[in-house]
C-alpha cells in the first residue's frame, strides 16, 4: 500500500521524508483559519462541512493547532481532530472505543489505527459526525469524573 503523503502549507502534497525535512518544510500554521486556508479544494470544502458540523454540537469548544492539524478541545481535553491528506481526509476521534462503539455506522468508510478516512464525494454524514461527538463527550465527563486522564491511567497520587 502506498503512504499517504501529508500537505505542506503550500497545498502542494510532499513526498516521503524524515520528520525532519517534513518540520523545515512544513512551518506550523498558526491557526485553523491558516490550515484550512491552504487545503485545496474539494478537500477544504469537506473540512469546512465537517468544521461546521462539530461546532454546532459543541458551541463552546476550542480549535487549536496539535500536531500540525486542527484540534477541537473542550475543557482543555482534546475531543477531535481533522485533517486533509492527498486522497482522503481524515476525522481523529481520539478514541479507539468510540470508533469501536460506532463500528457498523463506520463500515462504508475506512476507520482504523485512530482515524477515519472520507472522501469530499463521500462527506461522513452530519448524524454521524454528531453521535461520534456526543460519544467522545460522553467519554470525556466520564474521565474527568473518575479522574482518568486517558484510557487505563489513573490520577496521580497526591504528593504528602
Amino acid at each position: 500500500m502506498a503512504a499517504r503523503l501529508p500537505m505542506a502549507l503550500d497545498g502542494t502534497w510532499m513526498a516521503a521524508a524524515s520528520a525532519h525535512e517534513r518540520s523545515v518544510r512544513m512551518p506550523v500554521p498558526s491557526s485553523v483559519d491558516e490550515y484550512l486556508t491552504t487545503v485545496p479544494e474539494p478537500y477544504r470544502a469537506a473540512l469546512l462541512e465537517l468544521r461546521e458540523t462539530i461546532r454546532a454540537v459543541v458551541p463552546e469548544a476550542t480549535e487549536t493547532i496539535s500536531y500540525r492539524i486542527p484540534t477541537v478541545k473542550v475543557s482543555g481535553r482534546s475531543l477531535v481532530a481533522y485533517a486533509a491528506f492527498k486522497d482522503h481526509c481524515s476525522l481523529f476521534p481520539m478514541s479507539m472505543s468510540v470508533i469501536a462503539a460506532h463500528e457498523r455506522q463506520l463500515a462504508p468508510y475506512r476507520a482504523h489505527k485512530g482515524t477515519i478516512h472520507f472522501t469530499p464525494e463521500r462527506p461522513l454524514p452530519k448524524p454521524l459526525v454528531r453521535r461520534l461527538i456526543r460519544a467522545r463527550l460522553a467519554e470525556i465527563a466520564a474521565r474527568t469524573k473518575t479522574g482518568r486522564t486517558k484510557a487505563g491511567s489513573s490520577p496521580a497520587a497526591p504528593r504528602v
